[in-house]
């Protein structure tokens, strides 16, 4: 078709039922997300069965509305990618036998996609890659800072060695009696408070660029515990954005330190909490008078969505990434050794 290469990509890796189609590695042209909050919303997180039936209810029609809107059939396809893990296991599955059905019927390529590796390609959509660069991968279950040489090239050299980011932020939420996902809703919170408390920043050993948000977890049960045991009364508000202040301090502290000790380009920013206020805001003056230039999706790229996976899926596909028809669900896919999947050299 002209030199048009479009690439169609399914995420079912949690309760987003999503379809994207892209052309030509960043241009997006079709982008349908099919949200589950509302039903987990009453369960306060997401029921993994609960997610699986939603995705097989969904599946078919967002797959229709994504080419609907592309004015594009599977026929146009160039190669299907979806997202094979991490995730929910039941989840995935609905995705990854839709992308195999689709494939072998239409006999494309098939392109297994790292969930993670897609939410840092997210910022491809947007602005092209400057290697060598350093991801902050910051998410519901992540939080990795992640190094880049290349295309696919992922070397972890730090990680939470307990809660990732957004689970402390979904704990916190659920301590202030927050409505699920409570991620959005603390930053909301935050917003309207004063940083008045002042809970711990875990930044462990000098050299380390690892993570750790339980203690911080655990200091905030422990001071709205002790204010109710004493009568006290903490504003919500100061919590959430004491909270918010320890977890963002930590965060952009560590990620221009390893930034800068790297030597990397550019900082790409990735994964649902990219999407908080309070982060966006701090990143932005931490690199405002830094060489490394900052590269945070737009908010609807941030929370799990089939763009992305799309992105990561046609570098993949250039690279020479082909899945059999025994692709199957990866729950824990290790990001360092999918990116060493069928790579082939390339002129970027």
């Amino acid at each position: 078709m002209n030199n048009e290469q479009y690439i169609l990509a399914i995420e079912t890796s949690c309760d987003e039922t999503a379809v994207a189609i892209i052309k030509n590695e960043t241009e997006l042209v079709a982008n349908v997300v099919a949200s589950q909050i509302e039903s987990h919303k009453r369960f306060g997180g997401v029921v993994p069965e609960v997610a699986s039936r939603h995705h097989i209810e969904q599946i078919t029609i967002t797959l229709e509305e994504a080419l609907d809107k592309a004015g594009l059939t599977l026929d146009d396809m160039e190669a299907i990618s979806v997202t094979e893990g991490p995730g929910l296991v039941g989840a995935l599955l609905v995705g990854v036998n839709a992308a195999k059905g689709v494939a072998f019927a239409k006999q494309k390529p098939l392109v297994g996609v790292h969930h993670i590796a897609g939410h840092i390609y997210a910022s491809r959509l947007e602005k092209e890659f400057d290697f060598p660069l350093l991801s902050l991968v910051v998410s519901g279950g992540h939080t990795e800072l992640v190094l880049m040489r290349g295309h696919n090239d992922f070397e972890v050299i730090g990680e939470t060695r307990d809660d990732a980011a957004g689970e402390a932020y979904d704990k916190v939420a659920r301590l202030l009696k927050l409505p699920y996902p409570g991620g959005p809703e603390i930053d909301k919170l935050a917003a309207e408070g004063e940083a008045t408390i002042d809970f711990p920043r875990a930044w462990l050993e000098d050299d380390s660029y690892d993570f750790s948000f339980s203690g911080l977890k655990s200091s905030v049960i422990n001071r709205l515990h002790n204010a109710e045991q004493k009568g006290e009364t903490l504003k919500p508000e100061d919590v959430a954005a004491s909270f918010q202040e320890s977890v963002v301090e930590v965060l952009s502290t560590k990620a221009k330190k390893a930034a800068e000790a790297y030597g990397v380009h550019q900082l790409v920013v990735a994964g649902g909490v990219a999407a908080n206020s309070g982060l966006r805001k701090a990143l932005q003056e931490t690199f405002e008078n830094t060489d490394i230039e900052l590269l945070i999706p737009p908010l609807k790229y941030c929370t799990d969505n089939a763009a992305m996976i799309a992105a990561a899926g046609a570098v993949a596909y250039k690279q020479g990434h082909r899945a059999g028809w025994d692709l199957n669900a990866h729950p824990g896919l290790d990001l360092e050794k999918y990116g060493k999947r069928g790579q082939v050299p390339q002129d970027n």
